[in-house]
C-alpha cells in the first residue's frame, strides 16, 4: 500500500447520479481519491462500479452531481481529463496478431510519443515482459496479456489510471501478477482507482476501500477503519482479525433486492 502524496485529491466525486430508463444505478455517490494512492471501489457484480468509471473517464455523462479528475471537471473539461488519465477495461485491449512490443510501439505512435521504440522497450523491461516482447500477444497467458494491457495504458505518463475489474477471468497466478503491477504503479506515484468484486483484491491492494451498494457509497475507509464497522454482536462470531469478506457482509447484509445494476 502507498502513502498519500498530496492534500489535494486526484479525484473528487460529489452527489453523482445516473439512471438508465427506470433503473437508478447511482443515487448520489461521494468519495475522494488521494494522489499517489490505490483506491478500491468494491461492490457486487452489477453494483454500478463500471458506470462510475465511465463517468470519470468522460465516456458517459452523469445525470447529476460533479466529478473532478486532476483538477478538471469531467463535464466541462473532458479533453483535459482524457489527456491526464488512462483506462483499462475488464478485457485486455491488445492486438493478438502483433507482438507485445509491436502493440506498445503502435500505441506510442498513435499518441505521438517521441521515440516509440525506446518507450516500448522501457515498458517491456518495467513490467518484466522483455523476454515475451517478441512473441505474438495472442500466445500470452491471461496474466501476461493483462500486464501488457496496463503497460500500454501508461504510454504518455498519465497521472491517474482506472482499472475496471483488472483480474476478471484470470487464474490465481495471473491475479498475483496483476497485483504486483498495480503496486508498482502506485509506487511510482500513479493514482490508481480500482474497481473489483473480489474482496481479497481490495484487502491486499487498497489504501482506502469504498463499498458501493444500492447506488450509494455505504462505507469508505482504510481496511482498519472498516473493521471497526462490524457490529459488536457480529464481532463475537468472527475471528479476532476479521476478513474483508466478513466486513462486507456485515455492512451490506443480506439485502439482495436492490435490482440489477450496471
Amino acid at each position: 500500500m502507498t502513502a498519500r502524496l498530496s492534500e489535494r485529491p486526484a479525484i473528487r466525486v460529489a452527489g453523482l447520479e445516473k439512471s438508465f430508463k427506470d433503473l437508478d444505478v447511482l443515487r448520489g455517490v461521494d468519495f475522494d481519491v488521494a494522489q499517489g494512492s490505490i483506491f478500491a471501489l468494491l461492490g457486487s457484480n452489477g453494483a454500478g462500479k463500471t458506470t462510475v468509471v465511465r463517468i470519470l473517464a468522460t465516456l458517459l455523462k452523469a445525470d447529476a452531481g460533479t466529478a473532478v479528475v486532476n483538477g478538471f471537471d469531467v463535464a466541462a473539461a473532458a479533453g483535459e481529463v482524457r489527456e491526464s488519465i488512462s483506462l483499462t477495461g475488464q478485457f485486455a485491449a491488445v492486438d493478438e496478431v502483433l507482438s507485445g512490443r509491436e502493440n506498445l510501439v503502435l500505441v506510442a505512435q498513435l499518441r505521438r510519443v517521441k521515440e516509440p521504440g525506446r518507450v516500448a522497450d522501457e515498458l517491456l523491461e518495467q513490467f518484466a515482459l522483455t523476454e515475451a516482447g517478441g512473441r505474438k500477444a495472442g500466445a500470452y497467458s491471461g496474466g501476461l496479456r493483462r500486464r501488457l494491457d496496463i503497460a500500454m495504458s501508461l504510454i504518455g505518463n498519465p497521472s491517474v489510471i482506472f482499472l475496471d475489474e483488472p483480474t476478471s477471468g484470470l487464474d490465481p497466478q495471473g491475479r498475483l501478477e496483476v497485483w504486483a503491477t498495480v503496486r508498482q504503479l502506485a509506487g511510482q506515484g500513479t493514482t490508481v482507482l480500482l474497481t473489483t468484486q473480489y474482496l481479497d483484491e481490495a484487502e491486499q491492494l487498497a489504501d482506502r476501500i469504498a463499498v458501493l451498494h444500492g447506488g450509494t457509497i455505504i462505507a469508505n475507509g482504510t481496511f482498519a477503519e472498516l473493521k471497526r464497522l462490524i457490529p459488536p454482536a457480529t464481532r463475537e462470531y468472527v475471528e479476532k482479525q476479521p476478513t474483508l469478506e466478513e466486513i462486507f457482509l456485515a455492512i451490506v447484509g443480506s439485502d439482495e433486492n436492490q435490482g440489477q445494476r450496471r
